[in-house]
């Protein structure tokens, strides 16, 4: 279904579609005024990253801006995180950013972000979407239309106050060698300069800007990662460090060439971060690994759920003043920076863990507690799918259950499976966590047919 057909524009981390068919030029320029009636005269700071069609949305998201009466501030090409920055360090009332992060190359979309630099909530969304879908988009007068002003240089001052939240001194005296792997993406324009500034020896990989994401395809999974791995090997790196295409997600890879899912460095994080701040709240979604509540009950924390997506974490972080937050898909959100994911803040972190424990990344992750997952689905009318979860409740009644997402169902032995309806497709999506393969293959498989069982008697 396009887009502009569809009853819903955002999804989980914004507006996306494939460009000239899903995502049109129309469709942007009516949403971006929109989103300019929305906020009012106000101004607001347009950011993009570096897809082919990026500039071409930019330029018509600033004129649906300015025909709704805002002043736009114009950033330039700079990683999602670094315009959240400069949003609430800029006093500015929002933001547009113009990225798809990690989606191929044929996509692209608008995130938009409040004035506190965390994308809109849910419920502005739907506010949005009311404007967008009844038409009555605010066009200002010809004394009334906003302007349009260029940005300088600022990225600079981004690096600091990242540079400022960690310790710089045991970093350079460390002096680690590290590959950046920026997927031709914007990352690059500060990842690299962030760890040369922190003394370390730097080797770049896929550094230059190309939409087409010549490199690797800009989502950084294990098969994506094959030649960084290589490369930090062959340099005898300390680590390698993968960005998605907006660069608020980093993937890490250890000495040996070996990646770490994100879970693990969420969880290395949390244990330097809790040794200084024991019992502090750490936030994660309920997709999140076990490994989490593990090394927080270790420190006397709890963990706080929420549904999966990076803009729960952050709302849930800022309205319960939470300094820690993580997601599995590497998205790491350091309270103390700011309540959003971010991927050099992330890098900036994991330099210092391993210059003030003096050992080595495989060494440190090694140490984390072990889990093995499974991922499966299986289909379900859409029309079932809450009705049969309702059922499955009821039938695991004395076991510990989450269902702020979806239904997580914990075993004595901590494994656990998570059951999410997609909201896509007609299917559930299970995701099953235990301490061997073995186990989480048994639990995907044992609720498949509990589920098959259930789907089949609704149907009746």
């Amino acid at each position: 279904m396009e887009v502009e057909k569809a009853k819903r524009l955002f999804g989980t981390n914004g507006v996306r579609g494939i460009v000239n068919r899903e995502l049109t030029p129309q469709l942007v320029l009516e949403l971006s005024q929109a989103i300019g009636t929305f906020f009012g005269r106000s101004k607001i700071l347009l950011g993009r990253d570096g897809r082919a069609s990026s500039r071409m949305f930019s330029e018509i998201a600033a004129s649906g801006l300015v025909a709704a009466g805002c002043d736009v501030y114009d950033a330039g090409m700079a990683p999602t995180p670094a315009i959240q920055y400069l949003t609430r360090k800029g006093e500015f009332d929002g933001a547009i950013i113009i990225t798809a992060s990690h989606n191929p190359p044929e996509y692209n979309g608008l995130k938009v972000i409040d004035r506190d630099g965390i994308e809109i909530s849910a419920e502005k969304e739907l506010q949005i979407e009311s404007i967008y879908f009844s038409g009555e988009n605010r066009l200002a007068e010809w004394r009334g239309l906003g302007d349009r002003f260029p940005l300088g240089e600022w990225l600079e001052d981004y690096r600091e106050a990242i540079k400022s939240k960690v310790d710089q001194k045991a970093i350079r005296n460390r002096k680690p060698r590290i590959v950046v792997d920026s997927a031709n993406g914007v990352g690059s324009l500060v990842t690299p300069y962030l760890a040369r500034e922190l003394g370390c020896q730097v080797l770049t990989l896929n550094s230059n800007i190309d939409g087409t994401f010549p490199g690797r395809l800009p989502e950084p999974t294990p098969e994506n990662l094959e030649y960084l791995c290589e490369i930090v090997r062959a340099s005898r790196a300390d680590m390698g460090v993968a960005h998605d295409g907006d660069a608020d997600r980093a993937i890490f890879v250890d000495e040996v060439g070996r990646v770490h899912w994100g879970d693990r460095s969420f969880a290395l994080i949390a244990e330097h971060f809790l040794k200084s701040n024991p019992g502090q709240e750490i936030v994660t979604p309920v997709s999140s690994s076990q490994m989490i509540e593990d090394v927080a009950s270790k420190y006397g924390s709890k963990v706080y759920w929420t549904p999966v997506g990076s803009p729960y974490v952050s709302r849930a972080m800022a309205m319960r003043d939470s300094k820690l937050g993580g997601e599995e898909n590497g998205g790491i959100f350091y309270g103390p920076h700011m309540p959003v994911r971010d991927g050099a803040m992330a890098t900036a972190l994991i330099l210092e863990i391993i210059a003030q424990r003096g050992e080595r990344l495989s060494t440190l992750m090694d140490n984390l507690p072990k889990y093995f997952n499974v991922k499966d689905k299986i289909p379900c009318p859409k029309e079932m799918r809450f009705k049969v979860l309702d059922r499955l409740r009821m039938e695991v009644e004395g076991f510990r259950v989450e269902t702020i997402d979806g239904l997580k169902i914990w075993h004595e032995d901590k494994s656990w499976i998570l059951i999410r309806p997609s909201g896509t497709e007609p299917i559930y999506r299970l995701f099953a966590e235990a301490k061997t393969q073995e186990r989480a293959q048994e639990l995907v498989s044992r609720y498949k047919v509990i589920l098959s069982r259930m789907i089949g008697k609704s149907g009746e």
